[in-house]
């Protein structure tokens, strides 16, 4: 889905919870070690098979870099539309639009 923007995060391996994935994946995305704060909203469901589920985090360690992306970019609730977002992220920017975040 090159050109598309999308929250970072992945697949949950065997055996493991969605947090730990989202600390691993985080990791090996974007070389940082995250503590997970807040879960936003509920599921968001992308197919048959497959959830989003999606948390805020403070970065414990580490300067994010795009390890496995092209670009890394931080917005601001004003800025959230500025990328062109893939559309299974759609729904969880337009809630964070909507209700704001911390």
């Amino acid at each position: 889905m090159a050109g598309g923007w999308e929250l970072p995060g992945g697949k949950v391996d065997p055996g493991e919870s969605d947090e730990d994935a989202l600390v691993r994946e985080c990791h090996e995305e974007l070389a940082v070690k995250i503590r997970l704060k807040h879960r936003i909203g509920t599921d968001w469901r992308l197919s048959e098979r497959s959830l989003l589920r999606v948390w805020t985090a403070e970065i414990l360690e580490g300067e994010p870099r795009p390890l496995e992306h092209l670009a890394l970019r931080w917005l601001t609730p004003d800025e959230l539309y500025d990328v062109a977002w893939l559309p299974g992220d759609l729904p969880v920017i337009e809630a964070l639009a909507h209700q704001g975040f911390s």
